[in-house]
């Protein structure tokens, strides 16, 4: 890893892009499978694949809760659909996702873009702090929040072969490649991306590169930090949690969602039936956002860097 920040934005596709060009390359040797999309395909990376397979790509307008039962019909089929819209529009169709598609436990992929605080200017309207709560808490769903494009890439096609729903976050913003060339996504496997044996931070999503650049800090200090991608929230790794949590005797989250009901709930669910252990979760704080550039909302709600940093500093204080 470098020693220089790893600053989200600062080149890279992003989550969303990388996500509508992994479709393309996916269809190419699989015709089972279409997009659906709720006129907002340039915003979630679908535009790729609209213009490579355009009769696989049905725009359903504007009427998120009508394109949930319609994906859920085509499932009935055989047919995989892909579901995509801004995460807080998922929210519009969360009774058709419980109803149509996770009750009878239909093949339906469910894609965000624009999760968290990563809208940015667009402000608390839209800015979706609650899906992972949302869609975590629906029977039989499984949820994931990649890391990075190349995460991304792999995670897609993981879904695709994946014979169940599955809601993903991708992310407007650029995303830096922070995961090495053999990296290899499996759905219910966290992954070690960094040893230490003081403190484990447990990131997801964009904040996965900012626990990197908060370990690299902290090293400098003498304090050993070690970062683990959980890039499926459900079903959790609880085998990988609970090693960390023996072996460094406490643990940070990290995630861009409400401090209810996302990341830091799912691994505080795991330690406190398990081994509880001191813990700090880096969220927001049970509040809306506003607009800004996403580096800066991220300062702003203490989800960034320094926040992880400042808490790996308050868990090791408990610890010892």
């Amino acid at each position: 890893m470098p020693d220089t920040p790893l600053l989200l934005g600062s080149h890279g596709d992003s989550l969303r892009e990388a996500f509508g060009k992994a479709l393309v390359r996916l269809a190419e040797t699989r015709p089972n499978f279409v997009v659906f999309d709720a006129d907002i395909a340039g915003g979630t990376g679908t535009h790729h694949f609209r213009k490579a397979f355009p009769s696989r790509f049905f725009q359903v307008g504007i009427a998120e809760q009508n394109m949930m039962a319609m994906a859920a019909g085509f499932a009935a089929t055989g047919v995989t659909p892909f579901v995509t819209t801004f995460a807080v529009f998922m929210l519009r169709a969360l009774e058709q996702a419980r109803l149509s598609v996770a009750y009878p436990k239909m093949n339906v992929k469910l894609v965000a873009s624009h999760p968290g605080l990563d809208v940015g200017p667009d402000g608390a309207s839209a800015q979706c702090l609650e899906d992972l709560a949302a869609f975590r808490a629906l029977p039989g769903l499984v949820v994931l929040s990649p890391c990075d494009p190349l995460e991304v890439e792999q995670a897609t096609e993981a879904i695709l072969d994946y014979p169940g729903p599955v809601y993903m976050r991708t992310g407007r913003s650029a995303a830096e490649r922070i995961l090495p060339e053999d990296y290899r996504f499996e759905i219910g496997r966290g992954k070690v991306l960094r040893d230490g044996r003081d403190v484990t931070v447990i990131a997801c999503g964009v904040t996965t590169a900012r626990a990197l650049e908060a370990a690299r800090r902290l090293e400098s200090d003498g304090v050993s930090v070690r970062v683990v991608n959980l890039s499926t929230l459900k079903p959790i790794d609880r085998e990988l949690i609970v090693r960390c949590a023996e072996e460094t005797r406490a643990v940070v989250t990290a995630e861009d969602h409400n401090v209810y009901g996302g990341l830091g709930s799912a691994v505080a669910e795991v330690l406190a039936r398990t081994r509880p252990t001191p813990m700090e979760m880096v969220a927001v704080q049970d509040t809306f956002g506003e607009s800004g550039e996403p580096e800066e909302l991220a300062r702003k709600y203490r989800i960034d860097a320094r926040a992880i940093e400042q808490a790996v500093r308050r868990v090791s204080r408990r610890a010892t």
